[in-house]
């Protein structure tokens, strides 16, 4: 078993799923066909995806003599197989050639592929993100012609930002698009320059690769506009509509850590090296308008946040899977006092029910958040009043940086536990949690590091709009709290969460009251994760009252061990991860300028 099914099962009711499906946007769908998606997802993960899993790790992905990349038999087999099940197409229009599910179930069935084999999922999770934002943004033909195959599974798709000098800063790229007439597709552009870590830039997992390239026009005199707002998006295929090979190419593979069965390329565009209609430069389409390619970009940057949050908190559970198989099965050591008798399973052991009991606190919260996060996108399309829809819209504005961020933290923290109950074998390759463990490093690195997160949540989300947002979230908060207290079992967990909120209030009115962006902005990371706590702490108190109705109920098939333990892992959250909020806040209530008071000469 690669994850517990029940654990998602109960976190679809407990986020009112069928509610959720009697919404019009989702009338042609029932629970039964929602159920079998997740269904499908689970067995594809399992039986295609999970046993390439050490193979595609060994077997990186390799580029020939002509440039061209290739990634074992196995990986492409199974993005192929996913694809052939429609799992490419489920949150997309049926006009596009989607099933119109919610972002909730979508969101579920995506974790089911990642947990099997994330690097292998990536494929899917690259393109349907691509394909999303040419269904928001492209003009008709564009979405026939790129994004439908991509819905399809025909077609596979990327996103080109970063470039060798700039990094994460954006407003620095030197990629230029020059104009190049107008067609069917619309404006055309002739694209240069070099892009940077760029997930499946290449492969042979389809014939056609569809890349989202961010570009600057340069004026009538040649020079580039400087900053971000200069910056527009084009639709650049590796092969165009007449079958011509596009001007793009592969300057070399990055080796990774983890992530190892998904090439990332170095691409140039317009190098030369193919003359599509006869001279050199990339042709790509401008998608909307020119100047707009950051926020549009931003669409599917936030969505590939989300999922980032996503598969590490697919990796913990995974791994907590795993950690918790080899302990009820691993024979080691004795009860102390016990004597000369027999040794017993690991799992009987303190230390290592502290390390289980952490991991399924870590792992489950997580998930948790993202699939509230992806109902909360559900809320923002598709709720009653206008009213609801901004108010959701909001919540997930703030909640975005800690949905990327906080699993990707705290996985790597529930797979060291899990690293550390498998002993000497956790870190030889006998055994896939080493992996794993690489595999996460990369989740708080991908799309905007931990600390550009939390630049985000501090600088756009909690000082931009006067912490209006977070004012409403920590409303819902207080609202779950005063349930809980009446709850016996969860009254101490209520207490916690009310401890630590009331440290965020105050840690929140402190930023908001420092004139001085900077001193704001160097506490970021801090009030990321310590929001991060309280989100997560939160969302373990809704399930833990959630859990403690379906006992008093009886109405559902969970049985009382398993609803028992939502409810202890809750109580162990609020108990070890709660107090470090306070930890967290401390130099923000008081103002610290610590950080950037240092002078660089005591470094």
């Amino acid at each position: 078993m690669i994850v517990d099914q029940r654990d998602f099962e109960f976190m679809l009711g407990w986020l009112r799923l069928p509610d959720l499906l009697l919404r019009d946007r989702f009338e042609q769908c029932s629970e039964e066909d929602a159920r079998s998606v997740l269904e499908t997802a689970a067995r594809i993960a399992e039986n295609e995806l999970a046993p390439h899993l050490r193979a595609s790790d060994l077997t990186e992905p390799r580029i020939d003599s002509n440039g061209d990349v290739f990634v074992l038999e196995d990986v492409a087999r199974a993005v192929r197989l996913v694809a052939q099940a429609g799992l490419f197409s489920t949150v997309f229009d049926a006009e596009h050639g989607g099933l119109q599910l919610p972002h909730l179930v979508h969101t579920a069935a995506l974790g089911m592929l990642m947990a099997g084999n994330l690097a292998t999922a990536s494929f899917p999770l690259l393109t349907i993100g691509n394909a999303r934002l040419l269904c928001t943004y492209a003009n008709p033909a564009q979405k026939v012609a790129f994004a439908e195959p991509q819905i399809a599974g025909a077609m596979m798709g990327t996103m080109c930002l970063s470039e060798p000098h700039a990094g994460s800063s954006l407003g620095d790229i030197r990629t230029r698009a020059v104009p190049d007439g107008e067609d069917g597709l619309g404006q055309r552009f002739r694209i240069s320059g070099n892009k940077m870590w760029i997930s499946a830039g290449d492969h042979d997992v389809t014939e056609n690769i569809v890349h989202l390239v961010l570009a600057k026009v340069p004026d009538v005199n040649g020079n580039l506009p400087t900053g971000t707002r200069g910056i527009s998006l084009f639709v650049v295929p590796k092969l165009l509509p007449d079958g011509q090979r596009n001007d793009v190419t592969v300057a070399g593979l990055n080796h990774k850590m983890g992530y190892r069965g998904l090439p990332n390329t170095a691409l140039n565009f317009g190098e030369g090296r193919y003359a599509p209609d006869g001279r050199a430069g990339a042709i790509g389409w401008l998608v909307g308008e020119v100047g707009q390619g950051l926020p549009q970009m931003f669409h599917m940057m936030n969505e590939a946040r989300t999922s980032v949050g996503l598969a590490a908190a697919m990796l913990a559970c995974r791994g907590y899977q795993m950690s918790l198989d080899y302990a009820r099965e691993r024979v080691q050591g004795r009860h102390t006092g016990g004597g000369a008798g027999p040794q017993v399973p690991i799992i009987e052991h303190a230390d290592v029910r502290r390390m289980l009991l952490a991991q399924k606190a870590i792992s489950q919260g997580a998930a948790a958040l993202v699939l509230y996060s992806a109902r909360l996108l559900d809320d923002e399309k598709t709720a009653e009043s206008a009213e609801e829809r901004a108010a959701a819209a909001e919540k997930l504005a703030l909640l975005t940086p800690v949905t990327k961020s906080w699993p990707s933290e705290w996985a790597q923290l529930s797979l060291h536990h899990a690293l550390q109950i498998h002993g000497g074998s956790g870190y030889t390759r006998d055994f896939e949690i080493e992996l794993l463990y690489r595999d996460n490093r990369l989740n708080p690195i991908h799309e905007g590091t931990t600390g550009i997160q939390g630049l985000d949540l501090v600088g756009r989300k909690i000082r931009r709009d006067g912490g209006k947002a977070f004012a409403a979230l920590a409303c819902d908060i207080r609202s779950t709290i005063g349930e809980a207290q009446g709850i016996p079992a969860l009254a101490d967990a209520a207490a916690s969460l009310a401890a630590a909120l009331g440290a965020t209030d105050r840690a929140v009115a402190v930023l908001l009251a420092e004139a001085d962006d900077n001193r704001a902005l160097a506490h970021g990371t801090p009030f990321l994760f310590a929001f991060g706590q309280i989100a997560v702490g939160w969302l373990w108190l809704e399930q833990a009252i959630a859990a403690t109705q379906m006992h008093e109920s009886k109405a559902d098939s969970f049985s009382d061990a398993f609803l028992a333990g939502r409810i202890t892992a809750c109580r162990f959250f609020a108990e070890t991860e709660l107090p470090k909020v306070a930890v967290w806040l401390q130099p923000v209530e008081a103002g610290s300028d610590l950080v950037l008071a240092m002078p660089l000469d005591q470094f």
